[in-house]
C-alpha cells in the first residue's frame, strides 16, 4: 500500500511511517518524560489520503502498543487515543482502526485507517465474499462464528478467502466493536 495524505497541511507523516515524537523544552525542565507527537501531528487527528489500488480511505494518528504488526485490528481510546490489540472478547462497544505501521511503543505515533478499503491481518479461518467480519483472534480479523461481530466492517473479497490466506481486504467506515446485547 502506498496510501499519500490528501488532506492540505504540510509536515504530516507519510500514512505508512512511525513519529517518534518530542518531549517540549516545558517537559524537560520540569523532569517529564512525556512524548508528544511532532507537530503539526496531533494525536486524535484525521487525514485522508490516496492508494492507487485501494482508493481514498481516512486516517486518525494514535498512539502504539506492543505487538502491533501492519495490517493488526486495534481498539482506541477517544480521550487518550491510547491503543490497545483487539481482544477477544464481547460487549466491547469501542471504535476500531486498523495499524498502518508497527508502531509497537505508546511513546510513538502513526496513522491507522477508519475509512476505506483496508488489508487486514487474517486468523486462521475461511471468509466468505461480502460479509460482515467479526474478532478471529487478538488482534485479527475473522469470520463472524465468534459471535464478536465488528460493526462497520464487511469482507471487500470476490471469493472465499482460504484458511491459510493471512491478510483480507475489508471495507470499513468507522468500525467499531458490538456492544452488549439484551
Amino acid at each position: 500500500m502506498a496510501y499519500s495524505v490528501s488532506t492540505p497541511q504540510l509536515g504530516w507523516v507519510q500514512i505508512a511511517n512511525i513519529d517518534a515524537g518530542y518531549l517540549p523544552p516545558s517537559s524537560v525542565s520540569s523532569g517529564s518524560t512525556t512524548t508528544y507527537p511532532t507537530p503539526p501531528l496531533a494525536l486524535g487527528a484525521i487525514v485522508r489520503a490516496v492508494d492507487p489500488t485501494y482508493g481514498s480511505g481516512e486516517f486518525i494518528l494514535l498512539a502504539g502498543v506492543a505487538s502491533t504488526a501492519v495490517g493488526s485490528l486495534v481498539i482506541y481510546d477517544g480521550t487518550t487515543f491510547a491503543t490497545t490489540l483487539v481482544p477477544v472478547t464481547a460487549g466491547q462497544a469501542r471504535p476500531v482502526a486498523v495499524a498502518m505501521a508497527a508502531n509497537t511503543s505508546a511513546t510513538t505515533f502513526a496513522w491507522y485507517q477508519i475509512e476505506g478499503t483496508a488489508v487486514v491481518v487474517k486468523a486462521p479461518v475461511a471468509v466468505a465474499a461480502k460479509v460482515a467480519v467479526g474478532i478471529g483472534s487478538a488482534g485479527k480479523v475473522g469470520n463472524t462464528g465468534s459471535g464478536k461481530e465488528i460493526l462497520g466492517a464487511r469482507s471487500a473479497n470476490a471469493a472465499t478467502v482460504a484458511s491459510a490466506t493471512t491478510t483480507l481486504n475489508v471495507l470499513i467506515n468507522r468500525p467499531h466493536l458490538q456492544g452488549r446485547i439484551t
